[in-house]
């Protein structure tokens, strides 16, 4: 097991809005900036989800490709996407 390796896509994700990107993308073929932000409902700006998007994508968290004018992400690493409902039973039992 590389735990360096592993530390680094934690790290990548530790934020609410990249949890909540993987969540969306969890059982979506492929979303656009556009419609992530739409599904998401948050008042983040289409920059920073950019950002965010590019930044698991740079990790291999995230695939991508660009159909005309848009870009659209899917979950590469399905496998981190798992991680979510142990997360969320975690955080239950507090």
């Amino acid at each position: 097991m590389n735990t360096e390796s592993i530390a680094n896509i934690l790290k990548c994700i530790a934020h609410p809005v990249k949890l909540d990107i993987l969540t969306l993308l969890k059982g979506k073929s492929a979303l656009n900036v556009s419609e992530i932000q739409m599904m998401l409902g948050c008042d983040c700006e289409q920059s920073m989800l950019s950002h965010h998007l590019i930044k698991m994508k740079d990790k291999g968290i995230l695939a991508s490709s660009k159909q005309g004018k848009n870009i659209y992400y899917s979950l590469r690493m399905v496998e981190v996407a798992e991680l979510l409902p142990v997360l969320e039973k975690i955080e239950n039992a507090k």
